[in-house]
């Protein structure tokens, strides 16, 4: 189970001093709207204690009411209650994943959007968060400014059209003039044939006006056409890029995670194997032999002696703290336990709590003892509060939410290596079953109530 993320109350003094003298920077209104959205929405998430009292109405509204109704005592309970801040930050940062994650990381994609990334640190608070914010506000005023640059331009294109569209009428109205004079300075008698002759020129002129308008608005259509397409192209490109890019880093750390898991499985396994042999040395007393194996056969073959008895051990069952004693004094042994089957049958009459405190109070002792090492499992259905720290050598460990202590237990079994002894503790046949099959020894919970007992 994951711990959770550390508060602002655990900052130390001059951090916590910093928070305080540094005042908080005016969000762009795009960025506020987006901070106000995500905390509504993660709000929910929180446990009943962790909402301030002035949120817990706000936290029952509809997901599509929450931000609209409540946003302004969001807001404000964001920018006065740094502690509320954090808790809704670290939810939204599980949240959002891997954006969530590059941000805290201090390195947000270029491709994402830098509203989004600057509403996450504002609320995660990671180093460097207010040069992201400022970069966000900087990029939506260059987002404004080019919409204004563009209206300009189109206004600007306008006006030259109109005044394009006047020079050709004043060019044909002048024409018309000079046709005029020339027709009046002629003789009469070419006035006719003049008029036909500047009407045929001015059709033709229309016409090849027309074929050339016709001719660049079908270019101006091919080049914008064109430059969508490259565009779109692009694009894609860089989505791909990003997304391969991605793809390798997550397949870097899933090779480093399972290489680590390998090497620690092999380490244990090796020191198991050594101290095992260190142990059966020691437990034996060898010395040198001063008889080869082929004298006994020679021996034997001589004097034939009867055959002895062969010496039969007690059987133990599993609720025999002898037996669970033997197994803890094996080298490298790992001890397992099911906490709440063996609390439930050995001090029911407590709370959980108390359950909980006096058996891993017990196991703390076991593991002093032996020096074996200790894993005790709970179902993790209900939240837990108030679980003092683990003694020395001793693990807790809570079952995910939907999981059970009995598949968590039986992981614990998969991920140790082949050889090493591993002992559970468990009066439940199918876990004892379940880890039989992958070489564990399973142990009744009666046998560890009575060796805590003894203790």
């Amino acid at each position: 189970m994951s711990a959770p993320a550390p508060f602002e109350d655990d900052l130390p003094e001059e951090a916590a001093a910093d928070v305080d003298l540094v005042p908080e920077p005016t969000l762009p209104e795009q960025v506020r709207q987006r901070v106000t959205a995500l905390a509504a929405a993660a709000l929910p998430g929180l446990a009943g204690d962790e909402i301030p009292v002035p949120l817990r109405r706000v936290a029952r509204f509809a997901p599509n009411r929450r931000a609209r109704l409540g946003g302004a005592a969001v807001a404000a309970q964001l920018a006065s209650d740094p502690l509320f801040r954090q808790r809704i930050g670290a939810r939204v940062v599980t949240d959002t994943g891997d954006l969530g994650a590059a941000v805290v990381g201090g390195m947000a994609p270029a491709a994402a959007d830098p509203v989004e990334v600057a509403a996450i640190a504002y609320l995660a608070r990671p180093e460097g968060w207010r040069d992201l914010v400022g970069a966000a506000g900087e990029a939506v005023r260059a987002e404004a400014d080019s919409a204004a640059v563009a209206h300009l331009i189109r206004e600007a294109e306008q006006r030259a059209a109109r005044a394009e569209h006047d020079r050709a009428v004043a060019r044909v109205e002048a024409d018309k003039l000079r046709d005029e004079l020339a027709r009046v300075r002629e003789e009469l008698g070419q006035l006719r044939e003049e008029a036909r002759s500047t009407g045929k020129a001015l059709r033709e002129a229309l016409a090849a006006q027309k074929r050339a308008a016709d001719l660049l608005a079908t270019e101006k259509g091919r080049a914008a056409r064109a430059t969508a397409d490259h565009e779109a192209e692009v694009r894609r490109l860089k989505t791909r890029l990003a997304e391969a890019e991605a793809a390798a880093a997550t397949g870097k750390q899933t090779a480093k995670d399972a290489r680590a898991v390998d090497d620690a499985r092999l380490w244990l396994l090796l020191e198991t194997i050594g101290q095992a042999a260190s142990g059966l040395r020691r437990e034996l007393a060898l010395g040198p032999a001063d008889k080869l194996p082929a004298d006994f056969v020679a021996d034997t073959a001589a004097d034939r002696p009867g055959t002895p008895e062969r010496s039969r051990a007690r059987a133990q069952d599993t609720d025999d703290p002898a037996r669970l004693d033997q197994l803890l004094a094996l080298p490298r042994a790992h001890l397992i336990v099911d906490g709440y089957n063996v609390t439930k049958r050995g001090f029911a009459e407590m709370s959980l709590e108390q359950q909980r405190k006096r058996l891993v109070t017990g196991l703390g002792g076991i593991a002093a003892q032996t020096g074996d090492e200790v894993t005790v499992v709970f179902d993790g259905a209900e939240r837990v509060h108030g679980l003092p720290p683990a003694p020395r050598g001793v693990r807790v460990l809570f079952s995910r939410k939907g999981d059970t202590a009995d598949e968590l237990i039986r992981q614990l079994v998969r991920a140790e290596p082949a050889g090493r002894p591993l002992v559970v503790i468990s009066s439940d046949r199918e876990v004892a079953d379940g880890v039989r099959r992958h070489g564990a020894y399973p142990m009744g919970a009666d046998s560890l109530l009575r060796r805590l007992s003894r203790s």
